[in-house]
């Protein structure tokens, strides 16, 4: 079965074309970064413009790189959300438009399950029950999945997501846009150890994140040690190098204690980390020693398709059509729908009752 998938959730404008849910045959990505830059953030209106340009040389594109012609293609896949409602829009109107005048069937793909199953391509494939930490900029939640298709939160962020911290305190830093990326290449020459930045604990007891207390902590670092922003053009210096060292530490170490303490509980047969932060190498590092301390497989995207990307939608679309799921042309865009079953028991999927000091 050939899948077409089309993403537009957020400034990206990707397509792919996949063949049974685990060959990519092509996957087309048209980042709006450079756009983006100048405002330090995405500017959701410029990205639906420019995903309004962008869409049909990029489906044009995929299918042209995949070798075959959309007479060829036996559906089509698409992100109806969460994410920017215009970006979405673009994507499912066009998705809607040309699985209705090719005949075939359309399905509705959320995003956070297309990360899901961005790990299908590069890796043997799951064995469920599977814990899988999803980290980008706009979520960071932690799913337990008894089998293919069935999910459950069982840690989430309490506030910001971890990309998102990434990118205000590249902000503060005066590093530019993605913050990721650039703190990332600076974390690499500086000390971690250097600045003690603390990890939120949350008063409920829960296993959550949070990183708003980080944010606010660096600032004030910052104003205490007169760090002021970088000019254009100006070297980082040491101290920079230390404090982006040090601030990604703690949000990898924030992360890890909680994949690690829920494995503990859950059980899992299978760790996996993706989306976009899940390309940061110290992430990487360090969910891979949790794995070999626990004996589990830890399963990671390629970094191409770590970011946002319409293989990991053409995929999950070819799951749910292999169960007979498919959407009606009066799908919209959704930002507010949730990856989680109703009929996933929370009595179900505690394996242990017992504490663990991390």
């Amino acid at each position: 079965m050939l899948v077409l998938g089309v993403e537009t959730s957020c400034d990206e404008t990707a397509a792919a074309v996949v063949r049974d849910g685990r060959e990519i045959l092509s996957s087309v990505i048209y980042s709006q970064i450079d756009i983006h830059k100048e405002w330090g953030g995405v500017v959701p209106e410029i990205a639906s413009r420019e995903h309004l340009l962008k869409i049909d040389p990029i489906v044009e594109q995929a299918i042209s790189e995949a070798g075959v012609s959309l007479k060829d293609i036996d559906a089509v896949a698409v992100t109806h959300g969460p994410g920017l409602i215009g970006s979405l829009l673009v994507g499912v109107s066009y998705a809607k438009a040309l699985a209705y005048g090719l005949g075939i069937p359309f399905i509705g793909v959320n995003h956070i399950e297309g990360h899901f199953f961005s790990v299908e391509f590069d890796n043997e494939p799951v064995v469920y029950p599977a814990l899988a930490l999803i980290v980008s900029g706009g979520h960071t939640n932690l799913f337990f999945a008894p089998e293919a298709g069935k999910y459950k939160v069982v840690s989430r962020t309490r506030d910001d997501a971890a990309g998102e911290a990434f990118d205000k305190a590249a902000k503060m830093l005066g590093l530019g846009y993605p913050g990721g990326p650039l703190i990332e290449v600076l974390a690499k020459e500086g000390d971690p150890k250097a600045v003690r930045f603390p990890i939120a604990k949350i008063s409920d007891g829960r296993p959550d994140f949070s990183f708003s207390g980080l944010k606010t902590a660096v600032m004030r670092h910052l104003e205490a040690e007169g760090v002021e922003p970088l000019a254009t053009g100006e070297e980082p210096s040491q101290q920079v190098k230390n404090i982006c060292a040090s601030f990604q530490d703690t949000v990898v170490r924030s992360l890890t204690r909680v994949l690690k303490k829920q494995s503990l509980e859950f059980l899992p047969k299978t760790l996996i980390v993706a989306g976009g932060v899940a390309c940061n190498h110290a992430l990487r590092e360090q969910a891979s020693k949790i794995g070999k301390e626990l004996g589990l497989p830890v399963l990671f995207p390629s970094r191409h398709l770590s970011t946002d990307n319409a293989a990991m939608i053409a995929a999950a679309g070819h799951f749910h059509l292999l169960r007979g799921e498919e959407s009606g042309l009066d799908l919209s865009a959704d930002v507010t729908i949730r990856l989680q079953n109703t009929d996933v028991e929370e009595a179900g999927l505690r394996a242990k009752n017992v504490r663990y000091k991390l």
